[in-house]
């Protein structure tokens, strides 16, 4: 993602005038008066820091969510956090923009939210700027998703909301909506992120952003049943030793979801998130809705999950196919 050419440098919050209680709170901003003064008194590596942060991003809640230190400093792991967030929202921002034109606003659930930089980063640069819309951040552990209301009520950041449920369990909680306009998935560990695919589509999604981490569910399949497919293909041994296993069981892992979102009208980009110094976890996979069901991907999905003797998980994972 870092050498493409949608990643833009200015910031959403110059486009659209605060609406309600929340515009003002953080107004410690990067550009802002108060905000420049501070950094003209600071010493020249803390101003050098400080213009990493994009214009108009609220210094305080960088230092609540400890990407800042206390004086204001980047140290090199929240500079990677950071530059990982920013990398994602200049995906996520365009499709918002197409999204905002009604009344209500955008609407965006973050899954596996933990301490919610994302949804943070994403109501300070963009929503709070807009004054409509609503972020739902949802989040297994319960101290995190506790801190981060305690934030977003300190901040007035009244359009967020936090559930402690997990990305399976939130496609029928009562607090979400029966549709939600983007659905992001950064680092979702192991089958969460076909969790959150299948969220997106039940609340017919019009985007989803998705960073998948570990695949580890494929894995255990192709090891289970590695001794009959190596006499049945040669192809068996792209998965013969373990580390090949775990490398394949992820490669396969987001070409069959690909394949499946395709399946269900969406026009699928897969591309680097940043470089892969900062993460190995990097794939990027973003989908739009276009309506346009491509039955050769349900085909080529099907003939995957034969060819690597994995026909049982099609009713798991990929429910709802066009029958053959």
């Amino acid at each position: 993602m870092k050498n493409h050419a949608m990643a833009r440098d200015t910031a959403a919050t110059g486009s659209a005038p605060g609406k309600g209680k929340d515009k003002n709170k953080g107004n410690d901003t990067v550009g802002g008066k108060k905000g420049h003064g501070k950094g003209a008194n600071a010493p020249a590596t803390q101003a050098h820091e400080l213009a990493e942060l994009r214009p108009g991003q609220s210094v305080e809640l960088l230092k609540e969510l400890h990407i800042l230190t206390r004086e204001g400093r980047l140290n090199q792991d929240s500079r990677r956090k950071l530059k990982q967030v920013y990398h994602l929202f200049n995906f996520i921002e365009p499709l918002l923009g197409e999204l905002s034109g009604s009344d209500q606003g955008p609407t965006l659930a973050d899954h596996g939210a933990g301490k919610s930089y994302l949804g943070f980063i994403l109501y300070d640069l963009y929503f709070k700027a807009l004054g409509r819309g609503r972020i739902y951040g949802v989040e297994t552990r319960a101290e995190l998703v506790e801190k981060s209301r305690a934030l977003a009520q300190k901040l007035e950041f009244e359009r967020m909301s936090f559930l402690n449920v997990s990305v399976a369990e939130s496609t029928d909680a009562d607090e979400l909506p029966p549709q939600i306009d983007v659905v992001t998935a950064l680092h979702a560990c192991d089958t969460a992120t076909d969790d959150a695919i299948a969220f997106g589509l039940h609340k017919k999604a019009r985007a989803m952003v998705l960073v998948p981490c570990c695949q580890a569910e494929m894995a255990a399949c192709l090891r289970q049943g590695r001794a009959l497919q190596l006499t049945r293909t040669p192809l068996a041994e792209l998965w013969r030793h373990p580390l090949h296993t775990r490398e394949l069981g992820s490669q396969v892992t987001n070409v069959l979801r690909c394949l499946y979102l395709e399946a269900n009208g969406y026009q699928v980009t897969v591309t680097e998130l940043v470089g892969w110094e900062h993460s190995m976890k990097n794939e990027l996979i973003i989908a739009r809705y276009t309506g346009q069901k491509k039955r050769s991907a349900a085909e080529r999905l099907r003939a995957l999950l034969a060819e690597f003797g994995l026909q049982s998980m099609e009713k798991l994972r990929y429910p709802g196919l066009p029958t053959a």
